[in-house]
C-alpha cells in the first residue's frame, strides 16, 4: 500500500462525503435564504423563526434521498472491502 493508493481511497471518501451531504445542506441554504428576505421584507428579526423551517425542510430532504443515500454508501463500503484481498500480500 503506497502513498497514492491512501490518496485515492481519500479523495473518493471525501467524494462520497460531499455527495452525501450536499443535498441537506443545499436545501438547508435556499430556505434559509428565502426566509431571510422574508423577513427583511417583512422587517421581522425574530431569530428563531428560521430554525424550524430549516430542520423540516433538511429532514424532508433526507427521507427523499435516503435510498439513494444508502446505495452510495453502500456501493463505496463494497468497493473499499473488495480491495482489501489486493493490500495482504
Amino acid at each position: 500500500m503506497d502513498q497514492a493508493y491512501v490518496l485515492e481511497i481519500s479523495r473518493e471518501a471525501l467524494v462520497t462525503v460531499l455527495m452525501l451531504a450536499g443535498p441537506a445542506l443545499g436545501v438547508g441554504l435556499l430556505v434559509g435564504a428565502v426566509i431571510s428576505i422574508l423577513q427583511a421584507a417583512t422587517q421581522v428579526q425574530e431569530q428563531t423563526l428560521t430554525f424550524v423551517p430549516k430542520i423540516i425542510a433538511i429532514f424532508l430532504t433526507i427521507l427523499i434521498t435516503a435510498s439513494w443515500m444508502m446505495d452510495v454508501m453502500v456501493s463505496f463500503t463494497t468497493d473499499l472491502f473488495s480491495q482489501l484481498p489486493g493490500l495482504v500480500r
